[in-house]
């Protein structure tokens, strides 16, 4: 079971990043956007993970407290752009 939810981890949490590069590098706003919006749900994923990896004991919370914050703050950034792009339409 562990290594499942590390996988998952590991799938959302480089999603992000290959999403937001692939967003840069968008054709149109409505890629751009479409690209940005994937982003922001696989950092949305990437925190169920880390929150059923504590829960479930496979690490201690302790241990994932940064990581946890850290997909805070990507998903507050990513829903800022995601905002903020479509209000400029």
């Amino acid at each position: 079971m562990s290594r499942t939810l590390a996988d998952q981890l590991l799938r959302a949490g480089t999603s992000i990043g290959t999403n937001t590069e692939e967003a840069q590098a968008g054709q149109s706003r409505a890629d751009f956007l479409s690209k940005i919006s994937i982003a922001c749900k696989e950092a949305r994923e990437t925190q169920y993970w880390l929150r059923l990896l504590a829960a479930t004991e496979v690490l201690p919370a302790s241990r994932l407290t940064d990581l946890t914050s850290e997909s805070t703050q990507l998903v507050a950034i990513l829903t800022t752009i995601v905002r903020n792009t479509r209000a400029q339409k």
